[in-house]
Protein backbone atom coordinates (compact mmCIF):
# COMPACT_ATOMS: atom_id res chain seq x y z
CA UNK A 1 0.00 0.00 0.00
CA UNK A 2 1.36 3.56 -1.03
CA UNK A 3 1.71 5.89 1.98
CA UNK A 4 0.30 9.28 0.23
CA UNK A 5 1.86 11.35 3.35
CA UNK A 6 4.35 9.43 4.85
CA UNK A 7 7.42 11.55 2.38
CA UNK A 8 5.21 14.99 2.85
CA UNK A 9 5.71 14.53 6.83
CA UNK A 10 8.98 12.84 6.95
CA UNK A 11 10.32 16.28 4.86
CA UNK A 12 7.90 18.86 6.24
CA UNK A 13 6.79 17.97 9.96
CA UNK A 14 3.88 19.83 11.50
CA UNK A 15 3.26 21.22 14.72
CA UNK A 16 0.87 22.42 16.48
CA UNK A 17 0.35 24.59 19.94
CA UNK A 18 -2.58 24.87 21.70
CA UNK A 19 -3.55 28.68 22.99
CA UNK A 20 -7.14 28.41 23.92
CA UNK A 21 -9.68 26.21 25.05
CA UNK A 22 -12.83 27.11 26.46
CA UNK A 23 -16.24 29.21 25.33
CA UNK A 24 -15.83 32.45 23.26
CA UNK A 25 -18.96 34.31 23.47
CA UNK A 26 -19.47 37.29 21.29
CA UNK A 27 -17.16 38.70 19.19
CA UNK A 28 -14.06 37.02 19.11
CA UNK A 29 -11.14 38.62 16.33
CA UNK A 30 -8.60 36.17 15.96
CA UNK A 31 -5.44 37.92 14.18
CA UNK A 32 -2.85 35.66 11.82
CA UNK A 33 0.32 35.19 13.36
CA UNK A 34 3.56 35.66 11.58
CA UNK A 35 3.97 32.33 9.42
CA UNK A 36 1.22 29.99 11.51
CA UNK A 37 -1.53 28.56 10.23
CA UNK A 38 -4.49 27.58 13.07
CA UNK A 39 -6.78 25.18 13.50
CA UNK A 40 -10.11 25.59 15.69
CA UNK A 41 -12.36 23.00 16.83
CA UNK A 42 -15.60 23.68 18.07
CA UNK A 43 -17.04 21.09 20.25
CA UNK A 44 -20.92 22.51 20.90
CA UNK A 45 -22.62 26.00 20.04
CA UNK A 46 -23.63 27.83 16.95
CA UNK A 47 -20.44 30.27 15.45
CA UNK A 48 -20.78 32.64 12.42
CA UNK A 49 -17.49 32.55 10.75
CA UNK A 50 -16.08 36.01 9.23
CA UNK A 51 -13.54 37.67 6.83
CA UNK A 52 -14.05 40.83 7.23
CA UNK A 53 -17.42 41.59 6.14
CA UNK A 54 -17.90 38.68 4.55
CA UNK A 55 -19.86 35.95 6.04
CA UNK A 56 -17.97 32.90 4.76
CA UNK A 57 -19.41 29.80 7.20
CA UNK A 58 -22.38 29.47 9.86
CA UNK A 59 -21.39 26.07 11.96
CA UNK A 60 -24.38 24.81 13.86
CA UNK A 61 -22.39 21.69 14.48
CA UNK A 62 -18.89 20.51 16.17
CA UNK A 63 -17.03 20.98 13.00
CA UNK A 64 -13.38 22.15 12.57
CA UNK A 65 -11.89 25.35 10.70
CA UNK A 66 -8.94 25.07 9.26
CA UNK A 67 -6.43 28.23 8.18
CA UNK A 68 -3.13 26.55 6.80
CA UNK A 69 -1.82 29.93 6.22
CA UNK A 70 -2.17 33.20 8.76
CA UNK A 71 -5.36 34.75 7.74
CA UNK A 72 -7.14 37.22 9.91
CA UNK A 73 -11.00 35.92 10.94
CA UNK A 74 -13.75 36.73 13.46
CA UNK A 75 -16.17 34.19 15.10
CA UNK A 76 -19.16 35.38 16.41
CA UNK A 77 -21.29 33.28 19.01
CA UNK A 78 -24.64 34.40 21.53
CA UNK A 79 -23.07 36.75 23.50
CA UNK A 80 -24.82 34.07 26.67
CA UNK A 81 -24.47 30.74 25.83
CA UNK A 82 -21.52 31.10 23.51
CA UNK A 83 -19.69 28.25 22.08
CA UNK A 84 -17.01 25.79 23.22
CA UNK A 85 -13.28 25.77 21.15
CA UNK A 86 -10.12 23.91 21.74
CA UNK A 87 -7.77 25.93 19.15
CA UNK A 88 -4.11 25.57 17.80
CA UNK A 89 -1.41 27.34 15.81
CA UNK A 90 -0.17 25.80 13.48
CA UNK A 91 3.96 25.91 12.38
CA UNK A 92 4.66 23.44 9.25
CA UNK A 93 8.55 23.18 8.54
CA UNK A 94 8.99 25.56 5.44
CA UNK A 95 6.76 27.92 5.92
CA UNK A 96 5.50 29.15 2.88
CA UNK A 97 7.66 26.68 0.99
CA UNK A 98 5.81 24.05 2.49
CA UNK A 99 4.21 21.64 -0.13
CA UNK A 100 1.19 20.90 1.62
CA UNK A 101 0.53 24.29 2.38
CA UNK A 102 0.80 25.60 -0.93
CA UNK A 103 -1.38 22.74 -2.13
CA UNK A 104 -4.55 24.02 0.43
CA UNK A 105 -7.07 26.31 0.01
CA UNK A 106 -7.18 29.56 2.53
CA UNK A 107 -9.92 28.11 5.22
CA UNK A 108 -11.87 24.38 5.09
CA UNK A 109 -14.95 24.30 7.15
CA UNK A 110 -15.43 20.45 7.77
CA UNK A 111 -18.11 18.45 10.10
CA UNK A 112 -16.40 16.47 12.60
CA UNK A 113 -18.14 13.60 11.67
CA UNK A 114 -16.85 13.88 8.08
CA UNK A 115 -13.13 12.67 9.26
CA UNK A 116 -13.75 9.08 9.01
CA UNK A 117 -12.46 7.03 12.74
CA UNK A 118 -11.52 10.65 14.31
CA UNK A 119 -13.96 9.88 16.87
CA UNK A 120 -11.95 8.32 19.26
CA UNK A 121 -8.98 10.98 19.13
CA UNK A 122 -11.77 13.79 19.20
CA UNK A 123 -12.99 12.59 22.27
CA UNK A 124 -9.88 12.17 24.14
CA UNK A 125 -8.95 15.88 22.59
CA UNK A 126 -11.87 17.41 24.44
CA UNK A 127 -11.78 15.64 27.43
CA UNK A 128 -7.67 17.12 27.76
CA UNK A 129 -9.11 20.46 26.36
CA UNK A 130 -12.04 21.11 29.26
CA UNK A 131 -10.12 19.03 32.24
CA UNK A 132 -7.16 20.38 34.28
CA UNK A 133 -4.91 17.36 33.63
CA UNK A 134 -0.90 17.14 34.30
CA UNK A 135 0.86 17.93 31.22
CA UNK A 136 -2.15 18.61 29.31
CA UNK A 137 -0.18 21.35 27.18
CA UNK A 138 1.76 18.49 25.27
CA UNK A 139 -1.06 15.34 25.23
CA UNK A 140 -3.20 18.44 23.48
CA UNK A 141 -0.31 19.75 20.55
CA UNK A 142 -0.12 16.13 19.83
CA UNK A 143 -3.69 15.32 19.23
CA UNK A 144 -3.93 18.87 17.44
CA UNK A 145 -1.04 17.06 14.89
CA UNK A 146 -2.93 13.72 14.77
CA UNK A 147 -6.31 15.23 14.36
CA UNK A 148 -4.43 17.53 10.90
CA UNK A 149 -3.02 14.84 9.51
CA UNK A 150 -6.27 12.96 9.25
CA UNK A 151 -7.81 15.83 7.71
CA UNK A 152 -5.29 15.83 5.23
CA UNK A 153 -6.16 12.07 5.04
CA UNK A 154 -9.69 13.13 4.36
CA UNK A 155 -9.03 15.64 1.96
CA UNK A 156 -6.97 13.54 -0.29
CA UNK A 157 -9.55 10.76 -0.09
CA UNK A 158 -12.98 12.81 -0.67
CA UNK A 159 -11.48 14.41 -3.54
CA UNK A 160 -12.33 17.92 -1.95
CA UNK A 161 -9.04 19.59 -3.77
CA UNK A 162 -9.66 20.02 -7.51
CA UNK A 163 -6.71 21.37 -8.44
CA UNK A 164 -2.68 20.77 -6.69
CA UNK A 165 -1.00 18.63 -4.86
CA UNK A 166 -3.56 16.50 -3.23
CA UNK A 167 -6.01 16.66 -5.73
CA UNK A 168 -3.09 14.68 -7.98
CA UNK A 169 -2.30 12.53 -4.75
CA UNK A 170 -6.16 11.87 -5.01
CA UNK A 171 -5.95 10.45 -8.20
CA UNK A 172 -5.27 6.22 -8.20
CA UNK A 173 -2.21 6.25 -10.74
CA UNK A 174 -1.01 9.96 -10.37
CA UNK A 175 -0.26 9.42 -6.44
CA UNK A 176 2.45 6.87 -7.64
CA UNK A 177 3.92 8.94 -9.57
CA UNK A 178 3.91 11.93 -6.75
CA UNK A 179 5.13 9.34 -3.93
CA UNK A 180 7.95 8.07 -5.97
CA UNK A 181 8.86 12.19 -6.64
CA UNK A 182 8.49 12.64 -3.14
CA UNK A 183 10.60 9.65 -2.06
CA UNK A 184 13.32 9.54 -4.69
CA UNK A 185 13.72 13.30 -5.64
CA UNK A 186 17.22 12.57 -6.64
CA UNK A 187 16.43 10.06 -8.80
CA UNK A 188 17.13 10.98 -12.81
CA UNK A 189 13.19 11.49 -14.12
CA UNK A 190 12.20 11.58 -17.02
CA UNK A 191 8.45 12.04 -18.30
CA UNK A 192 8.58 8.43 -19.61
CA UNK A 193 9.78 6.67 -16.12
CA UNK A 194 7.31 8.78 -14.19
CA UNK A 195 4.12 7.50 -16.73
CA UNK A 196 5.18 4.04 -16.10
CA UNK A 197 4.72 4.48 -12.32
CA UNK A 198 1.42 5.70 -13.27
CA UNK A 199 0.83 3.24 -16.09
CA UNK A 200 0.06 5.41 -18.13
CA UNK A 201 1.12 6.44 -21.55
CA UNK A 202 3.41 9.47 -21.77
CA UNK A 203 0.24 12.04 -23.40
CA UNK A 204 -2.21 10.74 -21.12
CA UNK A 205 -0.23 11.03 -18.04
CA UNK A 206 1.47 15.01 -18.96
CA UNK A 207 -2.17 15.92 -19.76
CA UNK A 208 -4.04 14.97 -16.71
CA UNK A 209 -1.31 15.64 -14.31
CA UNK A 210 -1.46 19.17 -15.86
CA UNK A 211 -5.21 19.07 -15.27
CA UNK A 212 -5.11 17.85 -11.79
CA UNK A 213 -1.90 19.36 -10.18
CA UNK A 214 -2.30 22.54 -11.85
CA UNK A 215 1.59 22.17 -13.64
CA UNK A 216 3.46 19.90 -15.38
CA UNK A 217 5.37 17.30 -14.24
CA UNK A 218 8.98 18.97 -14.45
CA UNK A 219 7.64 22.13 -13.13
CA UNK A 220 6.22 19.85 -10.40
CA UNK A 221 9.58 17.96 -9.28
CA UNK A 222 11.51 21.06 -10.52
CA UNK A 223 9.46 23.04 -7.42
CA UNK A 224 9.73 19.89 -5.17
CA UNK A 225 13.41 19.14 -5.22
CA UNK A 226 14.01 23.19 -4.40
CA UNK A 227 11.57 23.15 -1.45
CA UNK A 228 14.00 20.31 -0.06
CA UNK A 229 16.80 22.33 -0.72
CA UNK A 230 15.32 25.01 1.08
CA UNK A 231 15.05 23.50 3.55
CA UNK A 232 18.39 21.93 3.94
CA UNK A 233 19.48 25.63 3.34
CA UNK A 234 17.91 26.38 6.74
CA UNK A 235 19.46 23.63 8.37
CA UNK A 236 23.78 24.71 7.27
CA UNK A 237 24.21 21.59 4.90
CA UNK A 238 26.53 22.60 2.24
CA UNK A 239 25.67 23.08 -1.21
CA UNK A 240 27.71 20.80 -2.96
CA UNK A 241 25.63 17.84 -0.70
CA UNK A 242 22.09 19.49 -1.02
CA UNK A 243 23.17 18.94 -4.79
CA UNK A 244 23.47 15.70 -4.55
CA UNK A 245 20.41 15.01 -2.61
CA UNK A 246 18.00 16.84 -4.20
CA UNK A 247 19.06 15.43 -8.13
CA UNK A 248 21.27 17.75 -9.67
CA UNK A 249 24.98 16.71 -10.67
CA UNK A 250 26.36 19.80 -9.62
CA UNK A 251 26.27 23.03 -7.13
CA UNK A 252 26.06 25.43 -10.72
CA UNK A 253 22.79 23.28 -12.43
CA UNK A 254 21.25 23.36 -8.68
CA UNK A 255 22.08 27.50 -8.18
CA UNK A 256 20.55 28.09 -11.73
CA UNK A 257 17.55 25.82 -10.93
CA UNK A 258 17.45 27.37 -7.62
CA UNK A 259 17.47 31.32 -9.25
CA UNK A 260 14.66 30.17 -11.66
CA UNK A 261 12.55 28.63 -9.12
CA UNK A 262 12.72 31.23 -6.38
CA UNK A 263 14.29 34.10 -8.00
CA UNK A 264 17.63 34.83 -6.43
CA UNK A 265 20.56 32.09 -5.43
CA UNK A 266 20.88 30.01 -2.36
CA UNK A 267 23.77 32.07 -0.98
CA UNK A 268 21.16 35.24 -1.31
CA UNK A 269 17.94 33.19 0.04
CA UNK A 270 20.10 31.83 3.04
CA UNK A 271 21.23 35.16 3.69
CA UNK A 272 17.37 36.60 3.22
CA UNK A 273 16.18 34.07 6.01
CA UNK A 274 19.10 35.51 8.44
CA UNK A 275 21.68 32.82 8.44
Amino acid sequence: MVDRLAALLEHFSINARVFNTGPLCGVTDVYGKDQYGQLHLVRQGAVEVRHGRKVVAKVAEPSLLFYPRPLPHRFVTDPVVGADFACANLSFEGGANNPVVAALPEFICLPLSSLPGAAPVLDLLFQEAFAGNCGRQAVLDRLFEVVLIQVLRSLMEDGRTQVGMLAGMAHPRLKMALVAIHEQPGEDWSLEKLADHAGMSRSVFANLFRDRVGCTPGVYLQRWRISLAQRALLQGEPLKLIASEVGYGSEAALSRAFKACVGCSPGEWRKHQGL
